[in-house]
């Protein structure tokens, strides 16, 4: 990879991320530490990012929305984990909900061996991990693709399951806090998100520790509207802390 792919590979993961540490922008851009490092302050001098202690965040978080390619770069072992965990509270029979996310993707591929099911989810990539699943019934709404995260958004969606009730929704996004909850930089995707919460008795978010502690353009659901946080080891300490004073139910995934 030459030197400036480097670099705006590693631009396009912080965005997508809002931080990522050193450590892991180097094993993802296959380089070392220290060419890693090198880049993150030519990045930082032209105004693209902020460095922090062993890491980077980025400069314009609240309005940049990463692809699902660049989503899966980054924390995968984190995001299967939390998944694992999520899987848990999970029982046949129940009838759930799945927005879209690699981290949502990942808990289907884990639910698709139960046999009694259903699924309301508005990403193609999660229904298509239900495909060949017996006794899982998947419902998907209408609307318009946005083909950034393989996700169906748009009036004509969120209305179409306005009569479901459901009993969990299990939600990813791109920024998660106590003082704000869950966010996501673009407008469609918040309102599909928030229409798929208020299907369900109780929402649950799937979230790794990159997003912890990053607020980013549209809330979708606020703090007080969230029951359960499943996230990984790596959290920060005091923004998990403050998310349990609120009420909320936080499991930790091991890696």
């Amino acid at each position: 990879m030459f030197a400036a792919e480097r670099r705006q590979a590693v631009l396009e993961l912080v965005r997508a991320n809002g931080m990522v540490s050193l450590r892991e922008l180097a094993r993802i851009v296959q380089a070392s530490e220290v060419t890693v490092r090198r880049d993150l302050r030519r990045l930082e001098a032209e105004g693209l990012l902020a460095r922090r202690h062993g890491g980077a965040v980025a400069n314009e978080a609240p309005s940049y929305e990463p692809s699902y390619t660049e989503k899966t770069q980054v924390a995968s072992a984190e995001k299967a984990a939390i998944a694992n965990a999520a899987a848990e509270l999970v029982s046949p029979g129940d009838a759930i909900v799945l927005g879209a996310g690699t981290t949502t993707q990942a808990l289907a591929r884990r639910l698709a061996r139960l046999t009694d099911l259903t699924v309301l989810t508005n990403s193609l990539l999660v229904a298509q991990a239900f495909a060949r699943s017996r006794g899982i019934e998947v419902l998907m709404p209408g609307g318009t693709l946005r083909g950034s995260i393989f996700a169906l958004v748009g009036t004509v969606a969120e209305e179409s399951i306005s009569g479901l009730r459901m009993q969990r929704a299990f939600l990813s996004g791109n920024g998660l806090t106590a003082a704000w909850g869950l966010s996501t930089p673009n407008v469609s995707v918040a309102a599909m998100d928030r229409a798929m919460a208020a299907t369900a008795a109780e929402v649950v978010v799937l979230a790794d520790h990159t997003k912890l502690g990053v607020d980013t353009m549209v809330q979708t659901v606020p703090p007080e509207g969230i029951g359960h946080l499943v996230t990984d080891a790596a959290a920060d300490a005091e923004e998990v802390a403050a998310l349990r004073d609120l009420g909320i139910h936080v499991h930790v995934a091991e890696t």
